[in-house]
């Protein structure tokens, strides 16, 4: 048959056939799109820093940041010392140091988390729950908030259970008290156990949007993976994955506790980090379970502190910078920071992470939307995964608008698509 001729095309089945087979997996279509709808699209900070209820003040985020930028004049104060510390090379030392000193000034805290859990000392939590609605909600009407603020209660264990329900009713309300919920807004329930706590708090939450006549399901919360049972039940399955179907749709994140979880398995003090084998196994179990329910994971935090003389802070930096760097391969894009001092490392890991794969990145998915041949052939999935990384890289500040427009000929409209394709569009052909 010569080049150009129409093929002859055969067919056995009768249409009725697809029509059966489509009508038998409508119910699976309806779970697929309610279990994984994908992930939301939103920001995710690079990090969650937890300041104790009793000593958040509304300077808090500023200290921070001032703190951190004293540090770096202390202990490095251009950026040929910092880039001997932390192993920069050339090309990303001057972008980087420039981009973590702006990045303190503009915005050092990405995400906020005000502690009313073990780091809880105070006297009246009351009073100090009331406070921090009361200063949270001051924060975003004056434009001084992080992009996202919230409290960690207290678990659902009996022994703490009314207290934490207490706690989040007060905050709650004290935020409506002051102009309503903010979009930032996020909760954490620590120490969940069993996918019967993760229930009551949905429970909780409906309660508190009934009364107060919100929307239902306004109210999301991070569930905190500090036990061994939350990753293993006692039958054998991953309860993880039953607690984010226990949320009801709730969930935003999953945040590993490095040093609960690490005693909870016997590992010794000196030994528990976020890159122990253990830490290792619960995170890529957290992962999977998470994977396409719009739900992200967050890695942990070190307790090695930079503070003292100088070899002591690079040595706690070094520590802090390779932790980062390792989670960001793992794809875990979020972490804990526990002092002022480890917020230069944490934005210099991020931006060397989405600066040094940029050029790549941006030339890979520009040849795959432009539908152009290249040493790499790249799929829907990978184009997925691609836009991701510069989105992200985006949203902290590692890169900017004008740049990535350029490098790749598209719109963030344009990212946001094929970061976020329909379901059917991952299941296309390679270019």
């Amino acid at each position: 048959m010569g080049q150009g001729q129409q093929e002859k095309v055969s067919t056995s089945l009768a249409g009725a056939v697809s029509e059966e087979i489509s009508a038998s997996l409508a119910p699976v279509d309806a779970e697929l799109e309610r279990r994984y709808p994908g992930d939301p699209g939103t920001r995710q900070p690079v990090h969650t820093v937890y300041v104790p209820g009793d000593v958040f003040v509304a300077g808090t985020i500023r200290s921070w940041g001032d703190q951190a930028l004293a540090a770096l004049d202390e202990h490095a104060p251009d950026t040929a010392s910092f880039a001997a510390v932390l192993g920069l090379p050339d090309d990303l030392a001057e972008p980087v140091y420039a981009r973590v000193r702006a990045k303190l000034e503009r915005e050092p805290v990405e995400d906020l988390r005000v502690d009313f859990e073990d780091g809880y000392k105070g006297a009246d939590e009351d009073q100090d729950a009331a406070r921090a609605a009361r200063l949270i909600a001051e924060a975003y009407a004056g434009g001084t908030a992080a992009p996202y603020m919230g409290i960690r209660m207290k678990c659902m264990e009996a022994a703490v259970r009314d207290r934490g329900i207490r706690t989040l009713d007060i905050f709650l309300s004290g935020l409506l008290e002051h102009g309503g919920l903010p979009d930032g807004l996020v909760l954490t329930l620590p120490k969940v156990t069993y996918p019967e706590q993760v229930t009551a708090m949905v429970r909780l939450l409906e309660a508190f949007e009934k009364t107060r006549g919100l929307t239902p399901g306004r109210i999301g919360f991070e569930i905190q993976i500090e036990t061994s049972q939350s990753i293993l039940a006692a039958d054998g399955t991953a309860t993880v994955a039953r607690m984010i179907q226990a949320a009801e749709g709730r969930a935003t994140g999953l945040h590993y506790g490095t040093f609960d979880y690490s005693a909870c398995l016997g590992v010794s003090a000196a030994y528990q980090a976020s890159d122990h084998p253990a830490a290792d196994h619960a995170k890529a179990i957290m992962q999977v379970a998470a994977a396409g329910t719009g739900v992200r994971v967050s890695d942990g935090s070190t307790n090695v502190l930079p503070v003292g003389p100088t070899e002591k802070v690079h040595d706690a930096w070094r520590l802090h910078y390779g932790l980062t760097r390792r989670a960001l391969a793992r794809a875990y894009y979020q972490g804990w920071d526990m002092h002022p001092g480890h917020i230069p490392t944490r934005y210099a890991a991020v931006f060397a992470f989405y600066r040094e794969g940029f050029e790549q990145a941006a030339a890979r998915l520009a040849r795959y939307a432009a539908h152009t041949d290249g040493d790499v052939m790249d799929e829907p999935a990978t184009a997925k995964a691609l836009s991701g990384y510069l989105l992200r890289g985006l949203d902290c500040g590692a890169l900017d608008d004008t740049e990535v427009a350029e490098a790749t000929g598209l719109t963030r409209t344009a990212l946001e698509g094929f970061a976020a394709p329909r379901r059917g569009d991952l299941t296309a052909t390679a270019r």
